[in-house]
């Protein structure tokens, strides 16, 4: 059974859904799929999507051939602010591979059961040139930015975001444990995997946020040279990440033989977790008078919530429109922005759950 891709299940479905026909929704087709005309389909087009220099876009169609070079595609605009964000954001993306939005990683993931289950020389050339632009595209910390090669924007910035680095990682890691399918990977290829996977690891750990001393969280994205927490759009300042952290935490969990260091931010994230819960609360959409879609939140003595960005320095949930202006509650922005991005989640409850496991398999004072 091949290995289910964690982080379009985990961390996208909070965020921007994964896109129907984009390469991430095909990595867990069945075995036969790859012998039906759609499976060989969509491997030919993965294939011709991929850049010059390796790696791909995010969201393309991967039901449709890359025909000739073109811009990426954006979702159409929901707002004339989201309009200009948008018109901000094409330049730094056009011709530039991503891990955003599961994108690479996923590529690699489907080109590898490509080569295994239909003995594809193309889909083994392609992987190859993924992959060595993926291994290429990790900075000497450790971290991988968003965007390789870096924008001049927050795209250089080393991204926990929608599981960006987590799902780097977690393809590097299988390929230097040698798991289906890539034992066709050759051995200083897999070596370098094996390294890159602990920079990563490294990284993460350099990357945690301390508060007296004491671990807690991650930021969406930390600058790539001294590891700070930093922002991206108007909307995501630095802060704590309920979302992304859960993923970094989760990954850390699923580690064999953690060490002490390893130890200690698995129990700094958890505790921190348990911390900033919100409890009787839930999201849920309304429709407004003029029929438009809006998040609040309500009620609900059943429910417990995390929130997506918590402040570094007092631990509280905070709000933020396209005005980039922090705000103590989600009724405080824009109906835009409110409707259009996850605030709230149930990331906590995963890391809870796997906390309370991974706590019997690493006991107390086990070295």
């Amino acid at each position: 059974m091949w290995k289910v891709i964690r982080t379009c299940t985990l961390i996208l479905a909070a965020a921007s859904p994964c896109f129907a026909a984009d390469a991430p929704s095909f990595v867990n087709k069945p075995d036969a799929w790859f012998a039906t005309d759609q499976g060989k389909t969509v491997v030919a087009n993965i294939i011709s999507w991929e850049l010059p220099a390796g790696g791909w876009y995010k969201a393309y169609d991967a039901l449709k051939p890359n025909t000739a070079p073109i811009p990426h595609e954006f979702p159409p605009a929901t707002s004339p602010e989201a309009a200009a964000a948008t018109q901000r954001e094409r330049g730094s993306w056009d011709n530039v591979a991503t891990i955003d939005n599961n994108a690479t990683h996923s590529e690699l993931r489907i080109l590898a059961r490509a080569v295994t289950l239909q003995n594809n020389p193309a889909a083994k050339a392609a992987f190859f040139k993924g992959l060595d632009a993926l291994l290429a595209a990790q900075y000497p910390n450790g971290g991988f930015s968003q965007r390789f090669p870096p924008a001049n924007n927050y795209g250089r910035y080393i991204t926990f975001n929608d599981g960006a680095m987590i799902g780097a990682l977690e393809v590097l890691q299988d390929i230097a444990n040698d798991h289906p399918p890539y034992q066709f990977v050759d051995p200083p290829r897999r070596e370098k995997a094996r390294i890159a996977v602990q920079k990563g690891i490294d990284c993460i750990l350099n990357c945690q946020i301390l508060r007296n001393g004491q671990p807690t969280c991650w930021c969406a994205q930390h600058d790539e040279k001294n590891l700070a927490p930093a922002p991206a759009r108007a909307y995501e300042l630095p802060s704590l990440s309920g979302q992304e952290g859960a993923g970094v935490a989760l990954f850390l969990m699923h580690l064999h033989n953690p060490d002490a260091r390893i130890r200690r931010a698995v129990e700094g994230a958890a505790a921190w977790f348990d911390q900033v819960k919100i409890t009787g609360k839930r999201v849920t959409f309304i429709r407004t008078p003029d029929g438009k879609r809006d998040r609040i939140l309500v009620n609900d003595p059943h429910s417990t919530l995390w929130a997506r960005f918590y402040d570094i320095d007092t631990n509280q949930p905070f709000f933020c429109g396209r005005d980039g202006i922090k705000k103590p509650h989600l009724a405080d922005i824009e109906r835009e922005r409110r409707a259009g991005y996850a605030w709230y989640g149930n990331w906590g409850a995963k890391v809870a759950t796997e906390f309370a496991q991974w706590q019997k398999q690493n006991p107390v004072g086990n070295p």
